[in-house]
This record gives structure tokens, C-alpha cells and sequence, in this order.
């Protein structure tokens, strides 16, 4: 689950985070009175999930309150356009306006969980300001890393040592390593999957701010914070994946033409591998779950084939809880109710699987039936170059 800028800003801030004055803005009369409160100079940010606003004309300088408003007026509605967004783009419809720093230094601070060592990382640059990832791939010396053991958490002797390696001396230095333990609480306190400042900025008065937030939060842990439902932007996400989560279907839209319908996330993935490898490029990954039902499996292919990039289907499921009967019988109930028009590969294995295929087979319905993954994943394939 991401959330935006401000919203990042609003949870860092309960954690004693030092953060810049600022507010959200909904509205361009909303902009100008928050710029008049915070006084003086301020920025106006668009507020979207995704980076790059200020390359793409996101992030303006005002100078007083009523040049803030004319700058609300210009990003309020723009079809905001970031190497993040795609050349889709995003619409800006909230803003986030903010007191002005005079920037000493940009620093760059994640915390991350490293899955190779199964334990939570914390990643500093001193080049801050750029993307982290271009910084890796360029100049990977310049990040410094800093393993946390889950039995003793962050120590402060580990944030004290990171300020150091980032160049901070002295009350800096402290300063720095109390933001870094008050982040890294928020990061294990919320479940987050990754909590990023960029920039991490020294000013020149001496203090250590986030001028910039990014927060990820574990999708499986939002239950547990109910607050953070109020977070959602549904207009930021992508609404065949809203729509799945209302069945608790497991949907990921990608940028292919094959539709895949699969039981389990590693069986997901490994059907994908199977796509990519037999030369054509999934859809989504979409995972109905170990119980699977008829009316699950319906909503599942509805969402399919809402996607108009999808020219065939692939339906991969491995009866162990799931039956593979229930399965097929959904699989005609959706294909009898929606206007289906491309090509269905379906190959079932487990319980009740030669009933299952018997269903499909005995069927009027066009199904190719294959035996194994990879040939499942050729068939669908082929089904899509037949078109051609």
C-alpha cells in the first residue's frame, strides 16, 4: 500500500521526525490560506505516487502567498508526466504546501528489508537529492548500509556510526542519529515494506529535516493499522486491482497480452517464468487463492478480461485444498456469462482433476487443454501468434 507525501509527513511527525512546516491543499483558495499561515516563502508540491514531480513541473517556488495560488491553480488538474508514471501520467488533484529551507546539504536515508538476509537494512548516501537507484548503478560506493539485527533492533550506536559515515560531526551528528532511530521506529511500529527520505536535508542553521517522504506499507499488515485505510487514494490506483481486492484476489496488472489465472503465488510466478520463456509476456499476476470458489473464479476472469490488452488466457491451477472441478465449473459459469472472444488454455493438476477435465471437455466452449506448464505456456502463445 503507498500513501502520499503528506500523508508520509503526518505519520513520520507522531515519531518525533523533524519535518518542515507544512500542510495539505485540496483546493487553490485551500493553498493560499496555508501559504499565508506558514508566511514568507514556500513550495507547492504535487502530491502523486509517484517520484519525479519536480523534473516533471510538480514542484514550484512561490514567494508569497499569492503567487502560491497561482502556482495551485497551474498543477491543481495537470496531467502531472514522471519517468515513474509512464507517459500516461497522473492527474494532481492534492497539494502539499510547505515552508521553504535554506539547503546546506542533501543527504539521502531508506530503510528497507534486505529478503536476501531476512532482516531490515538502512541505506545513506551523500548523494542525496538524485535517484538512489542511478546512484547504484553509477557510483554504488557512495551508499553506506547498515544491517539491523531483529533480536536488538536498531542500536544507537549503529545510527551514530551512519551519521559519521555521512559526513556529520557533532550536534549534527546527534541529530542525525536520533532522526535515523525515531525513522526506524516508524518503519517496524507500522509494518512498513519501505520508508525513504529524499533529500534528507542539513540546513543551514544547522538542523536535520525530511524534505522529502515516501512511505510503503506490507499490504498483510494494513489490518493491523486501521488508520491507515483512511490513507488510501483509490484515484492513485489501479482499478482492476481495486476491484479484485474486493473478492480477495491477489491482482497485479502488467504491461503483456496474456491473461494468467493461477492458485498460489509461487505457482504464479513459476507460470509466468513459463510464459516469458516460451516467448510471450503475461498480463498480471493473479492469484485466486488456495480456496478458490466458483463465484471467486468468476470475478477473477470478469477482471481479466476487463483488461483490453489481453489476446488469450492461461489458466494454471494445482488442486491441493481447491478442487479442480470447482474450478472448471467456474471457469464455464464466467465464460457463459461474459462475452469471451479470446483464446483459453487451461491446464489443471490435483483433487478432482480428471473430473475437471471432463467438464471442459464435454463443454461446447473452444478450451485447449494442456497437460503440463510448459506446455500450457507454449500453447497460449502459439493461440496468440494464430491470431496474427
Amino acid at each position: 500500500m503507498k500513501i502520499h507525501e503528506y500523508q508520509a509527513k503526518e505519520i513520520l511527525r507522531r515519531f518525533g521526525v523533524p519535518l518542515p512546516i507544512g500542510k495539505a491543499a485540496f483546493s487553490v483558495d485551500e493553498a493560499k490560506h496555508v501559504a499565508e499561515e506558514i508566511g514568507g516563502k514556500v513550495v507547492v508540491k504535487a502530491q502523486i505516487h509517484a517520484g519525479g514531480r519536480g523534473k516533471g513541473g510538480g514542484v514550484k517556488l512561490a514567494d508569497n502567498a499569492q503567487d502560491a495560488a497561482e502556482l495551485a491553480r497551474d498543477i491543481l488538474g495537470m496531467n502531472l508526466v514522471t519517468h515513474q508514471t509512464g507517459p500516461q501520467g497522473r492527474i494532481v488533484k492534492r497539494l502539499l504546501i510547505e515552508e521553504a529551507m535554506d539547503i546546506e546539504k542533501e543527504l539521502y536515508l531508506g530503510v528497507v528489508i534486505d529478503r536476501a538476509v531476512q532482516r531490515i537494512v538502512i541505506m545513506a548516501s551523500e548523494a542525496g537529492g538524485m535517484e538512489i537507484e542511478e546512484v547504484a548503478a553509477t557510483n554504488p560506493e557512495k551508499i553506506i548500509k547498515e544491517w539491523i539485527d531483529p533480536c536488538w533492533g536498531l542500536q544507537p550506536f549503529q545510527a551514530l556510526r551512519l551519521a559519521f559515515r555521512l559526513s556529520l560531526r557533532g550536534a549534527q551528528a546527534r541529530k542525525a542519529a536520533q532522526f535515523i532511530l525515531n525513522m526506524y521506529r516508524a518503519f517496524v511500529e507500522m509494518d512498513c515494506s519501505l520508508a525513504e527520505i529524499n533529500p534528507l536535508i542539513v540546513t543551514k542553521s544547522g538542523d536535520i529535516l525530511a524534505l522529502d517522504a515516501k512511505m510503503n506499507f506490507d499490504d498483510n499488515a494494513v489490518c493491523r493499522h486501521k488508520e491507515l485505510q483512511s490513507y488510501r487514494d483509490l484515484d492513485e490506483e489501479e482499478s482492476l486491482e481495486i476491484e479484485a481486492s474486493k473478492y480477495d484476489l491477489n491482482y497485479i496488472k502488467l504491461d503483456g497480452t496474456i491473461g494468467c489465472m493461477v492458485n498460489g503465488a509461487g505457482l504464479a510466478m513459476a507460470t509466468m517464468d513459463n510464459i516469458k520463456l516460451a516467448g510471450g509476456e503475461p498480463a498480471n499476476f493473479l492469484d485466486v487463492g488456495g480456496g478458490a470458489n466458483v463465484e471467486r473464479v468468476e470475478h477473477a476472469f470478469r477482471i481479466l478480461m476487463s483488461d483490453e490488452k489481453v489476446k488469450a488466457v492461461l489458466i494454471n491451477i494445482f488442486g491441493g485444498i481447491v478442487r479442480c472441478d470447482m474450478v472448471a465449473q467456474g471457469i464455464l459459469e464466467a465464460v457463459k456469462k461474459i462475452n469471451v472472444a479470446v483464446p483459453i488454455v487451461v491446464r489443471l493438476k490435483g483433487t478432482n482433476y480428471e473430473e475437471a477435465r471432463q467438464i471442459l471437455q464435454g463443454s461446447s466452449l473452444p478450451f485447449v487443454v494442456a497437460e503440463n506448464m510448459k506446455e500450457a505456456a507454449e500453447k497460449v502463445v502459439a493461440a496468440i501468434s494464430g491470431q496474427h
